[in-house]
Parts: C-alpha cells; sequence; structure tokens
C-alpha cells in the first residue's frame, strides 16, 4: 500500500473525474436520507462544492457550511453560483471549527476512508450537531471494488505501477460504517447500498478524464507514450463500449445514518 497522500487541489479536474460522480451517489443518498427543510447542514469534506450545490438546490437549507482541507478545492466552491446562506472554511475533518451543538444535519460526501483517524471524525460531527439531529455519510465501497475508476487501477498495476490508497479503505464498508456510528453512541443506525452508472462519450472522454484523476494523474504522466497508449488500449478492451462508442461505468457506495441523543 502507498503511504503518499491523495491531494484534491484541482477543483476543475475534480469536477469532471469526480464530481459528477458525487452528484450520481448524491441524489440515490438524500433520496433515502429524505431530509426535512430549513435545517442547519454542514458538508465535511465538501471539496469543491459538489454535493454541497445539490443540498443547497434540493433540501432547502436555513443555512449550509462547508469545510475542506485543500484551499484550492474551497476556491472553486466558492465561484459556484450560490443563494442563501452558504459559506466555506478550510479546516480539518477531525477538529471542526464550529461550537457544540451547531447544526441539525451533518453529512461526510465520499471522505469518511480519507480521514486519518474516522472514529475522530465522526464524534466531531456529532458534537457539533444538536440533540436529535442527523449525521450521516455516503462513501465508495473500496473494500468491494465499488471505486468509479477501480478497472484503471487494476490496469495500472498490470504494468506494475501502484497508485495511491486511501489511508481507510474499510470504513467505507458497511460493517465499517456501523462500528463507526455505533462506537459515536448514535442512535438508530441505518445503512443503504449505492449503485450508480456513468456514461462516457467514448474512450476519448473517459481517458481526459482519467487523467485529472488525483490518484493517478501523476502516475499517468509519468509513463512512456508507448505505455500510456498500450494502457489506453487496455482499458478500452475492458470497458467495451457499445456499438456507438459510449462506454457505461459502475460504481458502488455505502451509506450510512444515525441520530445524536
Amino acid at each position: 500500500m502507498v503511504s503518499e497522500p491523495i491531494r484534491f487541489d484541482d477543483g476543475a479536474a475534480y469536477e469532471r473525474y469526480m464530481g459528477m460522480w458525487s452528484r450520481l451517489a448524491g441524489k440515490t443518498f438524500l433520496e433515502w436520507l429524505k431530509p426535512q427543510s430549513q435545517l442547519r447542514w454542514l458538508d465535511v469534506g465538501c471539496g469543491n462544492g459538489a454535493f454541497t450545490q445539490m443540498i443547497v438546490g434540493g433540501c432547502a437549507p436555513t443555512s449550509v457550511r462547508g469545510i475542506d482541507p485543500s484551499r484550492e478545492q474551497l476556491d472553486y466552491a466558492r465561484g459556484r453560483h450560490w443563494s442563501g446562506d452558504v459559506q466555506f472554511r478550510q479546516a480539518d475533518a477531525m477538529a471542526l471549527p464550529f461550537q457544540d451543538n451547531t447544526f441539525d444535519m451533518a453529512v461526510m460526501p465520499l471522505v469518511i476512508f480519507f480521514v486519518p483517524d474516522p472514529a475522530k471524525g465522526v464524534s466531531e460531527m456529532v458534537r457539533v450537531v444538536c440533540s436529535g439531529g442527523v449525521v450521516s455519510a455516503y462513501a465508495w465501497d473500496m473494500a468491494a471494488s465499488g471505486f468509479p475508476y477501480e478497472s484503471l487501477r487494476t490496469e495500472m498495476r498490470e504494468f506494475g505501477i501502484e497508485v495511491p490508497t486511501p489511508p481507510n479503505p474499510d470504513s467505507s464498508s458497511v460493517e465499517g460504517l456501523q462500528s463507526l456510528w455505533a462506537g459515536a453512541d448514535l442512535e438508530s443506525v441505518q445503512t443503504c447500498g449505492i449503485r450508480v452508472q456513468r456514461l462516457f462519450a467514448d474512450i476519448d472522454d473517459y481517458w481526459t478524464t482519467v487523467q485529472g484523476g488525483p490518484s493517478v494523474s501523476k502516475r499517468l504522466a509519468a509513463m512512456s507514450p508507448k505505455d500510456r497508449a498500450r494502457l489506453k488500449d487496455r482499458m478500452q478492451q475492458r470497458l467495451a463500449a457499445d456499438l456507438s462508442g459510449q462506454i457505461t461505468c459502475h460504481a458502488q457506495a455505502n451509506a450510512v445514518l444515525g441520530r445524536v441523543r
């Protein structure tokens, strides 16, 4: 396992690489969550604001606060069009810069496996959510190969190239999420599986997209042109485009929620 941290410092590249996937999974997540309107939301690990935008657009919040460690991602998020009380701060998920009992709803979208101490991250969400409020998350099921670009990672390993892995991939399994939420003394813990698919226009669309991926872009750039072309060809064979050249990719995520006592 590579210990090098995965950094998200390009909001535009992230939007194409993962923002679209985040919204696909986020849509199902919010339908399952069924949040009330007029709540105070906290988006932990908001990144470039892809999921934050869904909260604002579909949940009628009173306010939304987003935190993320990446200044570049936050700059991108602030550049989106916002209505209502939406603010972003650079901060650590394990040390939230908010008072106790500040929010009604806290969510961690596609983040839990990146947190060095996931239990601390969950306990911080519990701390800042008021009694009766909801602490929730959804994450790619890394242990079950649910990551959207897992097939690319597999092919890169065949070339002898290792790509960075999130520090806590097991935290995104159903069992891992249940354990974290139970360990935080949350009530009425529930989980849900989320399966989504994304359509790419052709292999070039897919290839341009993955070259902006923070976990693989440097390694793809470091390959020789010949090996890069071979890898692209192998991905084209693996992804099996339809007769029009379009490629459908699948991903699996797990979601969890619990109420603060």
